[in-house]
């Protein structure tokens, strides 16, 4: 097995400073399987792109960076798959609220013959404030009143693996992230994920939830009402485009 690390970046200077990119590299040194580490920042304004620069990429040989327009994450998620270059892509979150050792639960579900395997933070104990609980919860009903995906727990948890093949065929149907999609602002619209999995769905891949263990991690990219608003609009989107055949 060989497996492309996404990390998608977008100033992270401090959660850099605290240590996470060592965390990660130092694990990609042990980890055979992992076979590069595509760090791709997404037009930070910070010194995110810089320290990677002169730091990271001298540390790890294994670290590359891609750098891009502020576009969001899902662009940067996008970016990693098209140009990964082992048989699975994984990405994870550079905050490490998911530890990049829980990579090992994905690989044990691609061993088993499973195309798309997704963290879930079902069960964990994750220290959330109560407001980012109740959005969750009210993300979910609305999610499975519009486009179903009725027994996935948790779509949105920023630790998933996929066939990179597979990948590329579910990106080349995208409409509401397609590669032209722009988005203003710092958007991290959750409907990407939930984009990528209704495709997945239709197209019949196989899709494998595992338990991963979890820690809240505030982040000043998320905007609670703003990203809310965003979200459900593109929710509304993906069921638009649906109904009108356009997947």
């Amino acid at each position: 097995m060989n497996i492309s690390l996404i990390i998608p970046c977008y100033n992270e200077e401090l959660n850099i400073q605290k240590g996470v990119l060592d965390r990660i590299g130092n694990y990609s040194l042990r980890d055979n399987a992992i076979k590069e580490v595509i760090i791709v920042d997404d037009g930070s304004t910070d010194l995110s792109s810089e320290i990677i620069k002169k730091k990271y990429l001298k540390l790890f040989n294994k670290f590359s960076l891609i750098e891009i327009k502020h576009q969001g994450k899902a662009m940067a998620v996008i970016a990693g798959i098209e140009r990964a270059g082992s048989e699975y892509v994984v990405f994870a979150d550079i905050d490490q609220a998911t530890p990049i050792e829980e990579v090992k639960k994905i690989y044990s579900a691609f061993n088993k013959g499973h195309e798309i395997v997704i963290g879930s933070r079902y069960n964990a104990r994750s220290g959330a404030p109560i407001l980012r609980r109740v959005q969750s919860r009210g993300f979910t009903f609305i999610r499975s009143i519009l486009i179903g995906l009725n027994g996935i727990h948790d779509t949105q948890c920023g630790f998933k693996g996929f066939k990179t093949d597979i990948a590329l065929q579910i990106i080349k149907h995208l409409k509401v992230f397609a590669s032209n999609h722009e988005v203003k602002g710092s958007s991290v619209s959750a409907a990407f994920d939930l984009e990528f999995l209704f495709i997945a769905k239709k197209l019949g891949y196989d899709i494998k939830e595992v338990p991963v263990e979890w820690r809240h991690a505030e982040t000043k990219n998320v905007a609670f009402i703003k990203d809310s608003i965003e979200t459900i609009a593109d929710i509304l989107k993906i069921r638009v485009n649906d109904f009108s055949g356009k997947y």
